[in-house]
């Protein structure tokens, strides 16, 4: 069986058009996501997974409540915000503001190959999330980090026995899809005074 990295929704192939970023694949690559980080077994990453996965929800259900209106999430939040609806919107800036965070890691950890993804994942939180957590959450997910696996037994876990080479040329495509879509959704919700993120 192929390593699930091969498998799952690359953002890469998250097609993107004039209208926007195509909803349902969008949320297929999140979905990705959270079942890569799934290999790891165990809450290591329960702080980054239950956000994620709860703002994918809520994106999801705005998506289903509203089908024929968003086929792209431009067009689902712009749906959300003539009907007066926040809730898919807000969804959507977390998931993004998550995304952002896990991305940032990873892009470090690519960067930075000497250093353990618990230095990458602390830097990508400074930098996307801290600001917008109180001194409460920050000492949670200061204790979160910690407990990041080392950088081996990390990409061990998600090469499932295939080629690290090839994960590693797979997550650096995935990645620049995943920076482009964020650098475009966060645009999008700035510009229409949507959320920031």
């Amino acid at each position: 069986m192929a390593p699930q990295f091969e498998t799952v929704k690359s953002f890469a192939n998250v097609p993107i058009t004039a209208d926007g970023v195509e909803t349902i694949s969008f949320l297929e690559a999140a979905d990705g996501l959270m079942d890569l980080f799934d290999l790891l077994g165990g809450p290591v990453f329960a702080f980054v997974q239950t956000d994620l996965r709860n703002n994918i929800t809520g994106v999801r259900a705005r998506y289903k409540a509203s089908e024929s209106v968003s086929e792209t999430i431009e067009n689902l939040v712009r749906a959300e915000a003539l009907e007066g609806g926040v809730h898919g919107t807000a969804c959507l800036v977390r998931l993004t503001r998550g995304l952002l965070f896990t991305c940032r890691a990873l892009q470090n950890a690519q960067e930075d190959r000497e250093a353990e993804l618990k230095v990458c994942f602390k830097r990508a939180y400074d930098l996307v999330l801290r600001h917008h957590h109180s001194f409460v959450i920050r000492s949670v997910v200061s204790v979160a980090i910690h407990a990041v696996p080392r950088r081996n037994y990390f990409f061990t876990c998600i090469a499932q026995g295939g080629s690290p080479e090839k994960l590693d040329v797979e997550l650096a495509k995935w990645l620049v899809a995943l920076d482009a879509i964020i650098i475009r959704l966060s645009a999008f919700l700035i510009d229409g005074n949507y959320g920031r993120v």
